[in-house]
C-alpha cells in the first residue's frame, strides 16, 4: 500500500521545461528589469528539466540585463559551536572547531543548507558574493557588485547591507515553495522596527586577515524568526497578497519595500 501511495503521489508531479517555467513566472508577475531577491524549494515545484540550473535559466532570462537576481548563499556553520550550529559535535570538540574550521573563502565555502539552487547560483558566470563569513548573499546582473560590496561583519541585515540595498533600489522578493519564515528580508523589519526586546549578541566566525586564518567575535543584532509565519499570514490577508501556483508550489513576488515598511510597524506592535 506504501510504494502504491508513493507511486500515485510521483504521478500527479508536473514535468517543467525552461520555457515552461519563464512562462509561468512571468504569468506570476516576475518581469524583466525587477531586482529580486529568490528564496527557492526546488523540489516543490515538481520534475524541473535540468534541475537548479533550468531554473536559474529561467529566472535570469526574464530579468534580462537591466535586472539583478540576488539568493541567499549563508555559511551558517562557521560560527561558535556553542550556538547549536554543530548539533552534531560534542561540547568537548569545541575547541577544536574553532581552532580548525577553514576560513570563509567566498569563491570556495559551499551555501550551507541553502538548497541546490542556491549553492549552484554562487558559483554562476558572473556572480558576485558578498564578505560576511556566515551570512553572505550572492547576485548576478545589473546591480550585482553593488549589492554585495561591503557587507559589514557587525551590521549583517541593516542600513547599508544587501537587503537594505536592495530595499533603496525597491526591489521584489520571490519565494518558490517557501513560507515567510526563509523571508530574509524580514530580518531588515528587525532592525528598523522598535520593540522592547530588541538585543545584540557576539558570534564567532573563522575568516581570513592578512592572510593568516583568525577565528574572531564581533558583535550584531540578534534575530528571531519565531513569528515570521504569523506575521507573512496577517500580511498575506491585510494586503490581499497573490497566491499563485507552479506544480506543487506556492509562488509570491513580493515588493520589498512596502512589506519590511509593513513588518516594522507590525513588530513595534507585536513583539515584547
Amino acid at each position: 500500500m506504501e510504494s502504491m501511495e508513493t507511486f500515485e503521489q510521483a504521478e500527479i508531479r508536473e514535468i517543467f521545461t525552461k520555457e515552461d517555467l519563464v512562462k509561468a513566472f512571468r504569468d506570476s508577475g516576475v518581469s524583466e528589469g525587477q531586482h529580486i531577491f529568490v528564496h527557492t524549494s526546488l523540489s516543490k515545484l515538481g520534475y524541473v528539466v535540468g534541475g537548479a540550473e533550468t531554473l536559474i535559466r529561467a529566472l535570469l532570462e526574464i530579468v534580462g540585463s537591466e535586472g539583478t537576481l540576488m539568493m541567499p548563499s549563508q555559511t551558517w556553520k562557521n560560527l561558535d559551536p556553542s550556538t547549536g550550529v554543530h548539533w552534531e559535535a560534542k561540547a568537548e570538540w569545541w575547541p577544536v572547531i574553532r581552532e580548525h574550521w577553514p576560513a570563509y573563502d567566498k569563491e570556495i565555502t559551499p551555501a550551507i543548507g541553502m538548497g541546490v539552487v542556491a549553492e549552484m547560483f554562487r558559483k554562476w558566470p558572473g556572480a558576485f558574493r558578498s564578505d560576511h563569513p556566515a551570512r553572505s548573499v550572492a547576485a548576478v546582473g545589473k546591480h550585482a557588485d553593488y549589492l554585495t560590496r561591503d557587507h559589514d561583519l557587525s551590521n549583517i541585515f541593516g542600513s547599508g547591507s544587501p537587503l537594505d540595498k536592495l530595499y533603496q533600489l525597491n526591489g521584489h522578493i520571490l519565494l518558490i515553495g517557501v513560507g515567510y519564515e526563509k523571508n530574509t528580508s524580514l530580518h531588515l523589519a528587525e532592525t528598523i522596527a522598535d520593540f522592547p526586546g530588541k538585543a545584540f549578541a557576539r558570534e564567532s566566525s573563522a575568516v581570513m586577515k592578512d592572510g593568516r586564518r583568525e577565528w574572531i567575535d564581533y558583535e550584531t543584532q540578534a534575530v528571531d524568526d519565531s513569528d515570521f509565519i504569523r506575521l507573512g499570514q496577517e500580511y498575506d490577508t491585510a494586503i490581499g497578497v497573490p497566491v499563485r501556483r507552479i506544480g506543487g508550489a506556492e509562488i509570491r513576488l513580493l515588493e520589498q519595500r512596502p512589506l519590511v515598511d509593513w513588518a516594522a510597524a507590525w513588530m513595534e506592535r507585536n513583539r515584547a
